[in-house]
């Protein structure tokens, strides 16, 4: 049975996770900041364990892998990095504290959960670990520059911890969406989702459950020779 840990799980993309990975049969505990109603509802729901964790914080990231094994009976043996947030404006008005929030939230949270758990998995020899990155930090976003750089860094990420990891049977591969229906892009204006829409080949908004096809592929026994993957789920917009 898989001990699988999803950080950012108790809405959109990474509650649909939960949900996903419960209904496989694995033992699952997730991570969530502040949703605390959502995240008990959703424990309740699946029988997932929520646990309350900022990952900007390493020592709290520490406190929560040992706080998730304890609650699975066992290691960690597969990592979702899928915390993140989001801003909108020009660099020019970025201050230098939001430059540091969506840099810590989107990029060094998923090093120190990757950092946490990458040591059981070596003694074992097995893991998967699956960064959900951006089609952003593939072609860049106007007005979105630092998420955009964070999004980019989780390449970097994925690439280089697939060469050190993958001697020790760890695969590490990433997930990037384009404009998905989740509460993340619920602001966007009817004008906005259109033209989405209109630069989207597939000509549509993306689900959830899009993108939890790819992690579960990426989780699985069909890609144990796949790793330094970055897949893009954005019905071709990056193209």
């Amino acid at each position: 049975m898989r001990h699988v840990l999803i950080s950012g799980g108790s809405r959109g993309i990474g509650a649909a996770l939960v949900r996903a990975f419960c209904a496989d049969g694995a033992r699952v505990a997730f991570l969530y900041r502040s949703g605390h109603e959502a995240a008990a509802v959703l424990a309740r729901e699946t029988g997932a364990c929520a646990i309350c964790c900022d990952v900007c914080d390493p020592e709290a990231v520490t406190a929560a892998v040992a706080q998730a094994r304890d609650a699975l009976g066992g290691d960690v043996d597969v990592l979702v990095n899928n915390a993140g947030v989001a801003h909108i404006a020009l660099s020019r008005d970025v201050d230098d504290a939001t430059w540091r929030r969506l840099l810590d939230t989107n990029l060094s949270g998923a090093f120190y959960l990757a950092r946490a758990v990458q040591g059981a998995m070596i003694r074992q020899g097995f893991g998967r670990i699956v960064n959900i990155g951006s089609m952003w930090g593939k072609v860049g976003a106007s007005c979105e520059v630092p998420y955009s750089a964070a999004k980019a860094g989780l390449r970097g990420l994925t690439m280089s911890l697939a060469k050190e990891l993958g001697p020790s049977g760890i695969t590490v591969n990433c997930v990037e969406p384009g404009v998905i229906d989740t509460e993340m892009n619920a602001a966007l204006d009817a004008e906005t989702r259109a033209a989405l829409v209109a630069e989207t080949p597939l000509s549509r908004i993306g689900t959830p459950d899009d993108v939890v096809a790819a992690v579960r592929f990426f989780a699985s026994d069909a890609a144990s020779f796949i790793t330094g993957q970055c897949l893009g789920v954005d019905g071709g917009f990056a193209i």
